[in-house]
């Protein structure tokens, strides 16, 4: 939506399909949370992608301002924004090596990038009241983190669309139409044909089936693209009270860390989980519902007596190798703008301007030209640094779900974690480094396409 209206605002004709109702989509389930500081980790730091990420997100965040000003102009809605500064707290349901090395990181990040933050005392965060158990050791104010009402966001780029003289096609693409190696098209599951000179896939979850159009040994190349299928609850409040900012944990088991986002009329977004699939999924697991529900009392003891008035389901494009797919998919005129996992939201103004100028043949930023999609495996960390997460991250959600186990359990679990997980590593490839994700979480036909995708590329990286 965002990069059809950045291209109907330059005056082109443009078409953007998808059904109405979003039935799969990360967007419409999303917190929407402005993050960019408050998402940085520690491995993020040491990767060179991950800085570069860190830095689009920055970018992106600079761009929010103008972007929901020309927003409102050209719809309906009154307001896009929901919240006012991030809180960052660090509490005592997390575990060192993530929670507090988190914590670490974000303060980093925003020193180095000389953004303005303040340590609070966490009794004097509003509307937070934990139960004693779970009360903040430490919180941190970056009042330039704000986050979005989605549905609000979705609307108004609809509307603003259309005023522009972009058109919205309320169907799906079955399949990509090629002429040699040239995209010309799309045919959708009602049969009609879209002719076009450029088809841009920002399909999320969803795209590597399009993708079929390809022959196999340039598909191979590409990593697919799986789903981070993700729950978040919306909670009406007993006492119908918000918090005025968003109030979060630093990044937890693969996962952005337990969050409150307030909407309106004291209604909160409570989220959220994230489980890598193979296929995307419209129902949350009953172990999902329960961490949500037992994580609500690390931020406000009495949500125990609120309601839950919708429970949100969405699928976040997660590529095999963890990155963002950017630009020209191998063919003319094919292109893909997809994968950003969690980024995605608040990236839009970014990559819409960004996707534009590589459309237009303008001046685009060539650093962003690493997340080609035909490219070999970005790999951000080493095998011992990528065992050593999928093990802390795995038992930090054990003590996420508040395990009670005898005190010389936990050395027990942790060598079961690191040897089954080395085998696993070992049996999906013996060379490349996929994120954690892709190897503790996911089934056998994500551990198959990691295959394929690194046998693509093997001889060409020299391995």
């Amino acid at each position: 939506m965002s990069l059809g209206l950045t291209l109907a605002r330059r005056g082109l004709r443009v078409a953007v399909v998808g059904r109405a109702d979003r039935p799969h989509a990360a967007s419409a389930a999303a917190g929407a949370m402005n993050g960019c500081f408050g998402e940085v980790t520690p491995h993020l730091l040491r990767s060179e992608h991950g800085r570069l990420k860190l830095a689009m997100d920055f970018r992106a965040t600079a761009l929010w301002d103008g972007w929901e000003e020309g927003l409102l102009q050209e719809s309906d809605e009154v307001a896009l924004r929901t919240a006012k500064g991030t809180v960052v707290i660090l509490n005592t349901v997390g575990v060192p090596e993530i929670d507090t090395e988190g914590f670490k990181a974000i303060r980093t990040a925003l020193d180095e990038y000389k953004e303005p933050y303040e340590d609070i005392d966490p009794a004097d965060v509003p509307w937070i009241h934990p139960a004693p158990t779970h009360r903040p050791l430490q919180a941190m104010f970056i009042p330039g983190e704000h986050a979005v009402d989605a549905p609000a966001l979705l609307r108004a780029l609809s509307a603003a669309l259309v005023r522009n003289g972009g058109t919205i096609v309320d169907d799906l693409v079955a399949e990509v139409l090629l002429d040699g190696d040239r995209a010309t098209g799309v045919r959708l599951t009602s049969g009609e044909v879209l002719s076009a000179g450029h088809v841009v896939l920002a399909t999320g979850a969803a795209t590597t089936k399009l993708l079929g159009c390809l022959p196999e040994e340039l598909r191979n190349k590409i990593p697919a693209v799986v789903a981070g299928r993700g729950v978040a609850l919306m909670v009406r409040t007993a006492a119908g009270t918000m918090p005025p900012s968003v109030i979060r944990t630093p990044n937890r088991a693969f996962a952005c860390g337990l969050h409150v986002v307030p909407r309106q009329d004291g209604v909160i977004y409570l989220g959220a989980t994230n489980e890598v699939e193979s296929q995307v999924g419209t129902t949350a697991a009953i172990g999902e519902l329960n961490l949500l529900l037992s994580g609500a009392s690390q931020m406000h003891d009495d949500l125990v007596n609120g309601w839950v008035e919708r429970i949100l389901v969405g699928n976040r494009p997660v590529p095999l190798d963890g990155f963002p797919l950017l630009g020209r998919a191998g063919v003319d005129g094919l292109w893909l703008m997809t994968g950003t996992y969690r980024d995605g939201l608040h990236q839009s103004p970014l990559l819409a301007a960004e996707m534009a100028a590589r459309i237009l043949g303008e001046q685009a930023d060539a650093e962003l030209d690493v997340f080609t999609p035909v490219r070999p495996p970005i790999e951000a960390m080493t095998r011992d640094e990528c065992l050593e997460m999928a093990v802390r991250h795995t038992l930090g959600s054990g003590y996420e779900h508040e395990w009670r186990l005898p005190d010389d359990w936990p050395p027990m679990i942790e060598k079961h974690f690191r040897s089954a997980f080395g085998r696993s590593l070992e049996q999906v490839d013996p060379e490349f480094v996929p994120p954690p994700e892709m190897f503790i979480f996911a089934d056998d036909y994500i551990h198959a396409a990691l295959r394929t995708y690194y046998e693509a590329h093997r001889g060409a990286s020299g391995r």
